[in-house]
């Protein structure tokens, strides 16, 4: 499954907000140096579909605050 993320880093409140079904914005604390909210952000989203992390990658937009993520459910 391939779902559009558009990351919110360095927020206040952490959290997911599902758009649609293939949408979603996630809010992360971490700042957006060295791949800590990319991790973050799939951390967050392990939690939400309940699934390990290692099943969840970034396909693009790593450096964007709009991402293409792959979900293996």
């Amino acid at each position: 499954m391939k779902i559009s993320v558009i990351a919110k880093p360095f927020s206040k409140i952490e959290g997911i907000t599902k758009i649609d079904e293939t949408n979603f914005i996630v809010r992360v604390k971490e700042k957006p140096e060295d791949g800590k909210a990319n991790k973050a952000i799939v951390k967050a989203l392990s939690k939400y579909f309940k699934i390990p992390a290692s099943e969840i990658k970034i396909i693009s937009g790593h450096f964007s605050k709009i991402k293409i993520i792959s979900i293996n459910l």
